[in-house]
C-alpha cells in the first residue's frame, strides 16, 4: 500500500547547528536504505514560509504499523511530525494496468 506522508520538522531553540547537520546526514542516508529497500518512493518539498521546514513523502509499506516502523526508524523523527494519507488507486490513474 501507499502513503502519502506530510512530515514537519520542528528543531528544538538552542539544538546546536552541529547537532542538526548530524541528524541530516543520518537522515539522507536512512533515505537512501528505506529507498533502496522499496519503502521510500519519492520526496518532494513544497513551498515553505520562511523558517519552515517540511517534506511531502510518498511511502509504501505492507500496512499502517509497518510504516509507523519506517517513519520511526528516520532519525528527524525525534523532531518531527508526521500526517499520513493512505492511497488506494484511482481507476482513471494514467500509470495504472487498465
Amino acid at each position: 500500500m501507499e502513503y502519502l506522508v506530510t512530515m514537519t520538522t520542528h528543531v528544538p531553540d538552542g539544538t546546536s547547528e552541529q547537532a542538526v547537520e548530524d541528524i541530516r546526514t543520518r537522515e539522507a542516508a536512512r533515505s537512501r536504505e528505506l529507498a533502496a529497500q522499496g519503502h521510500l518512493l519519492r520526496l518532494w518539498r513544497p513551498p515553505l514560509q520562511p523558517g519552515e521546514w517540511r517534506t511531502l513523502g510518498l511511502f509504501a509499506a505492507a500496512d499502517a504499523d509497518r510504516l509507523e516502523e519506517v517513519l520511526a526508524s528516520m532519525p528527524l523523527r525525534i523532531w518531527r511530525t508526521d500526517e499520513v494519507t493512505p492511497l488506494s488507486p484511482h481507476p482513471n490513474d494514467p500509470a495504472g494496468t487498465g
